[in-house]
């Protein structure tokens, strides 16, 4: 099992329950919905998971297209937004092969962290030639490399206290120890990068970029990057 196998399965592990579900991707899309510049913005949301909220960005979009590489979560995406003449759904083969300056937003949220630093620095020149010259992208969920694991179950706990599903967190992250999850990370690794080392790699990827003053989604302990062209 890799990182797609795992979250291509659906189990009480990612979420705790599907208010959580839903909550989250509501949170993330209201975000995202938040840099989508006026006037028929064409977004591109890579990496996008359920997003059961898509239409929160599609509708102040133009046009969103989600990308999402595991292939039970894409079906599902695309039988959700079906009828929604505003939202596309591709393989990240599909996305990559778009024609140069497409996009006028790019969104990789909560991705870096299972792409190896390479990996990472491959997508950022895939996204600096499908933006455009005046296009923004963002690099969201960054992980810092200190008490990431810490941070990120009191980030759920207090998020899912604030949305009534608190017991089902402390659950959650009880199932979370006892499950694959461990197995994995010490197989593949999750990768953790300091401000300094993603500004760093967003500027040989020819961005100049930014650290946003507040994360995409619910977790403050992580980092959200704005990068522009140069």
């Amino acid at each position: 099992m890799d990182w797609i196998s795992f979250y291509d399965f659906k189990h009480s592990i990612i979420y705790v329950n599907e208010r959580h579900r839903d909550v989250h991707y509501r949170t993330i899309a209201q975000d995202i919905a938040g840099y989508v510049p006026p006037h028929s913005a064409q977004v591109l949301d890579y990496g996008c998971g359920e997003a059961t909220s898509a239409h929160l960005v599609a509708d102040v979009a133009a046009h969103l297209t989600l990308v999402e590489a595991a292939p039970n979560v894409r079906a599902a995406l695309t039988a959700r937004y079906a009828t929604n003449a505003k939202i596309s759904v591709m393989t990240p083969d599909e996305a990559s092969a778009q024609p140069p300056a497409s996009f006028d937003l790019i969104v990789m949220h909560s991705v870096a962290q299972y792409l190896t630093a390479a990996e990472l620095d491959r997508l950022l020149g895939v996204f600096r030639r499908l933006v455009k010259p005046d296009g923004l992208v963002i690099i969201g969920d960054i992980v810092p490399p200190q008490l990431a694991a810490p941070a990120a179950a009191l980030s759920l706990l207090k998020f899912g206290a604030a949305n009534g599903f608190f017991w089902a967190a402390v659950g959650g992250l009880i199932r979370i120890l006892l499950s694959d999850y461990f197995v994995l990370k010490k197989a593949h690794g999750l990768s953790h990068y300091s401000e300094e080392e993603m500004l760093t790699h967003l500027k040989a990827a020819g961005y100049a970029a930014k650290r946003a003053e507040r994360n995409i989604g619910h977790n403050p302990w992580r980092m959200t990057f704005l990068a522009r062209p140069e």
